[in-house]
């Protein structure tokens, strides 16, 4: 199946973010997608993107690492009206190619400067339909902000926007953590792809001899090409060869090569940078992303001068990295002379050759297998949903004056789990509120450090011990009529208790028992014991089945338990929620109960998830959300009292 794929990038210093951003299209084209990639850098030379569109953005730029200012190509300060250019562009090239998949690279782990025109690309991708996979792309090194509420602002953004970040590294290398604090509520959106790189030829082996040096795209590396020249008269045995960057002008250029020694050749960057690099005996450069990557393939060792100027620290640390595994040796930018690194390569060239380790390099086609399968799944699970049973009868209820409010409850929730990230996450992307029905017995106390700052999200009361107590051959149940009152009266009692004790202000004393079965010699006892809402499945037959307690059911499920245990057909759930609706026009149920929706997110696959995401989208589409748990039991006052301590 052939997708469409728009790839957002905007490179402000050197061209590393572009390069990867364009591997990684090509290797989406290569595999028949339609690929955008829309860059709003400097416009910079790229291999040949074959059938990849490039859309240009009017560019933007910084002066050395001051990324607060944006420059034109003029390096004169933008406005909004640059800006606002900027923006139509990237919007109308969205709704022209109506993406399944959208990449934004480094936002909103960076380009904080940036982030009006990626929030309104993100924010006008969601209110697609259908809606793309919406993807991060950063490199295997991140530079964190000093300041911890932007770091907290980048979680929030991928939580609420995000359905994967794309980790373009290895872990046994160097795991995100290392240069970012990753919050363990985003782990499960991070998929490693190893490291990506955009020169797939295949390394020649054969004699090494003489020494290369490169310092990427800018002009940032001028100290590192006039230290080397000054190195390359002190180490005179071998030939040198200095490619020189794109981003460095003319008359530096020009100076350089007036400056080199005879046996040393000044050139601008090549093509073959690759092979020149795989004969060379040592290299020295920066330690940039795409650098690093061409010293992994080529197993060259090297001399590392890492880019520190305006505390930079990612160069830094991935250099350390290589310098601990035995390929390089490290000459920091302050101490950088030409004897300093003279020094370091001779001590580089006296080390006896290595092995290079094995380090995942497939990131450009590994990023295309993940993204693709995120995308097939849905389609491939339920190729077209018919949505009209649905969306007629929520009209007729309209017409009729029956107000239909929906809420959602999942059961069986005990700790903090990459599942329920999900969950909390499907929730907050289109603003539902959930009721988590948790089982007493097993609560960890991390479920409470989880729920704390899930505004929508509620704990209630799912049994005791979720044990099945009915006799074999009968439906299973824990507080059915197999066991003395008095013993369910105590379960029910030590359940609420000890979920009250866990849980505190987010748990609203609900009943809910496992299987939805009760005996109806319980329900009596329900509010003395503290309860005032009991949860089941079906339409309710009284509002307040007891005095003080208030009954609001579930009544679509979204789980085949009796087949296939994965999701029901999309035509149930429709069916289910369509007939609750005309229940409520017809007066065969109660119109103020609302309809809800039951699902257990423990043992979701993926075509469950794509059930319930579809389904809660439809929804929110239509401007109805799922009511928060509290609200929809009306104890949002005695929640709120309790959350402040009263």
């Amino acid at each position: 199946m052939t997708l469409r794929v728009l790839i957002a990038v905007t490179h402000l210093l050197g061209a590393g973010h572009l390069t990867r951003a364009a591997a990684l299209a090509r290797a989406f084209a290569r595999k028949g997608h339609e690929t955008i990639l829309v860059s709003g850098g400097t416009p910079a030379r790229l291999a040949d993107l074959g059938q990849v569109r490039l859309v240009q953005l009017p560019p933007v730029r910084t002066a050395g690492t001051d990324f607060k200012t944006l420059l034109d190509e003029n390096l004169q300060p933008i406005d909004e009206t640059y800006l606002d250019r900027r923006q139509a562009i990237l919007l109308d090239t969205l709704r022209s190619t109506r993406p399944n998949i959208l990449i934004t690279e480094l936002f909103p782990f960076g380009r904080r400067v940036l982030a009006g025109e990626f929030t309104a690309l993100i924010e006008a991708a969601r209110r697609l339909n259908p809606r793309p996979q919406i993807l991060c792309s950063i490199r295997d090194i991140l530079v964190a902000p000093a300041k911890a509420e932007r770091i907290a602002q980048a979680h929030e953004r991928i939580l609420q926007n995000y359905d994967a970040v794309l980790v373009h590294g290895d872990p046994d290398l160097v795991p995100l953590e290392a240069s970012w604090p990753v919050d363990e509520r985003i782990t499960p959106l991070l998929r490693y792809t190893g490291y990506v790189d955009e020169n797939e030829n295949v390394i020649p082996e054969g004699h090494r001899h003489g020494i290369v040096v490169s310092g990427g795209s800018s002009a940032a590396s001028l100290p590192l090409y006039r230290a080397a020249l000054e190195a390359a008269r002190l180490v005179n045995d071998r030939p040198w060869h200095i490619l020189i960057g794109r981003g460095v002008s003319e008359d530096d250029f020009q100076a350089l090569q007036g400056n080199a020694p005879a046996h040393a050749v000044i050139e601008r960057a090549r093509p073959d940078f690759r092979m020149l690099l795989a004969s060379a005996e040592i290299s020295v450069s920066q330690a940039g992303y795409n650098t690093v990557v061409d010293l992994l393939r080529c197993g060259v060792r090297s001399v590392l001068v890492p880019f520190e100027a305006g505390h930079e620290t990612e160069q830094r640390l991935r250099a350390e990295r290589l310098k601990s595994i035995g390929l390089a040796e490290i000459v920091s930018e302050d101490t950088l002379s030409g004897p300093r690194l003279a020094e370091a390569i001779r001590q580089g060239l006296s080390q006896p050759a290595t092995s290079p380790p094995t380090v995942a390099i497939d990131g450009a086609r590994q990023s295309v297998a993940i993204a693709a399968s995120m995308v097939l799944s849905k389609p491939a699970l339920h190729p077209t949903i018919d949505w009209s049973p649905l969306n007629a009868a929520l009209e007729r209820a309209s017409d009729h004056g029956c107000p239909v409010r929906f809420w959602w409850r999942d059961d069986d929730a005990v700790a903090d789990t990459p599942a329920l990230d999900r969950l909390l996450a499907l929730a907050r992307r289109y603003d539902a509120g959930i009721g988590l029905a948790v089982i007493p017995r097993d609560l960890d106390a991390s479920l409470a450090s989880r729920l704390a700052d899930e505004s929508s999200a509620f704990a209630l009361v799912h049994g005791w011990s979720h044990d099945n107590h009915a006799p074999p051959a009968t439906k299973k149940a824990e507080f059915g009529a197999h066991r003395p009152v008095e013993a369910l009266v105590a379960e029910a009692k030590r359940g609420l208790h000890e979920a009250r004790e866990q849980l505190g202000a987010k748990l609203l004393p609900v009943f809910v028992p496992p299987w939805n079965r009760i005996t109806g010699e319980l329900i009596p006892h329900l509010p003395h014991l503290g309860f005032a809402g009991l949860s089941t499945f079906t339409d309710r037959s009284a509002a307040s089945p007891a005095p003080g307690l208030l009954q609001i059911n579930t009544h679509v499920d979204s789980i085949d338990w009796r087949g296939t245990r994965s999701a029901v057909e999309p035509e149930q759930v429709i069916a289910g929620f369509t007939g609750a609706i005309e229940r409520r026009i017809a007066g065969e149920a109660d119109r103020d109960e609302p309809i809800g929706f039951l699902t257990h997110h423990l043992v979701h696959d993926e075509v469950v998830w794509s059930l319930c995401e579809r389904v809660i989208a439809h929804l929110a589409a239509k401007d109805i959300h799922f009511l928060s748990p509290d609200v929809c039991f009306g104890m949002e006052t005695r929640s709120h009292l309790r959350s402040n301590g009263v």
